[in-house]
């Protein structure tokens, strides 16, 4: 595996693909590796034996009074990780190298990205949206992968690329979850053992949802979330953040008469960690 921390060395990096005429690959991450993010690597091999994963922790996505300086960085544990499963180059960029001497805003999610994380988040699409366009700019990759977890954030990106970057194919791996359901996040680490029960009952509440919605003969979306609000207020040393229905393939809230594949999210403040997580129901 080759290692590049300046555009000038990813480019040397990168000359074998060329040479060889291989498409890349290309897998953003902001490190703290787990098994989630792996499976993004052969999500990737799916479509090219070339493959680049990326770590860099993005502060122009972090917000005041965020995690951006606690946030777990374990690059040589990551490393090792990709190695193992024949990653071909890590690029691990300064914010000098990424972002030159303009460490600014320069792409904008629009109002989808003022709603649901944005809303919490003031600003945090911007800063993803911005970094992903420094990164896609220096890979320039055929594909890139992100996780469905993450679901406004693929979304945003799709939207983006399909104005700014039509030549990338956005790939979408599914979420992986630990046996108790929980949604893997590089996050996880930071919770008690406690808050780590409590926070496995985010996943069974989007499922009790689901399940409600589907044995509802009327009134599928109200009961959808509803039974899962309930569900996610009644866990213990948890504060809902929000639990939306939306329009998988616009974002926008779904109406009673909706018929389509829509997403429930929620996001959750357990102890002090923020987590997110989803479910497709479809109507």
């Amino acid at each position: 595996m080759q290692r590049a921390t300046s555009s000038k060395e990813l480019a040397k990096a990168l000359e074998f693909a060329k040479r060889e005429n291989l498409e890349v690959a290309f897998v953003p991450t902001m490190g703290a590796l787990h098994e989630g993010h792996l499976s993004l690597v052969a999500e990737a091999r799916k479509h090219t034996p070339f493959v680049v994963v990326s770590i860099f922790v993005n502060p122009l996505q972090f917000g005041i009074g965020e995690d951006f300086d606690k946030y777990p960085r374990t690059i040589e544990e990551d490393a090792a990780k990709l190695e193992a499963i024949g990653v071909d180059v890590l690029y691990t960029p300064t914010v000098n190298d990424l972002y030159k001497s303009n460490m600014e805003i320069t792409a904008h999610a629009g109002s989808i990205g003022e709603v649901l994380e944005g809303g919490d988040r003031l600003g945090h699409f911007d800063g993803v949206l911005t970094v992903v366009s420094r990164l896609f700019d220096a890979v320039k990759p055929k594909y890139a992968v992100f996780g469905q977890k993450d679901a406004q954030q693929v979304f945003l990106i799709k939207q983006m690329a399909k104005v700014d970057y039509p030549q990338i194919e956005i790939v979408v791996g599914p979420t992986i979850r630990d046996e108790s359901g929980l949604a893997l996040s590089s996050r996880n680490v930071y919770l008690s053992e406690e808050e780590l029960k409590a926070a496995t009952q985010i996943s069974a509440a989007l499922r009790a949802g689901k399940t409600a919605s589907v044995a509802s003969e009327t009134g599928k979306i109200a009961a959808a979330v509803q039974t899962a609000e309930t569900a996610l207020l009644a866990i213990p040393q948890a504060k809902l953040g929000y639990i939306s229905l939306v329009d998988a393939k616009t974002f926008e809230p779904v109406l009673d008469d909706f018929e389509g594949p829509a997403l429930l999210l929620a996001a959750v403040v357990v102890g002090k960690t923020r987590l997110i997580d989803n479910i497709e129901i479809t109507f």
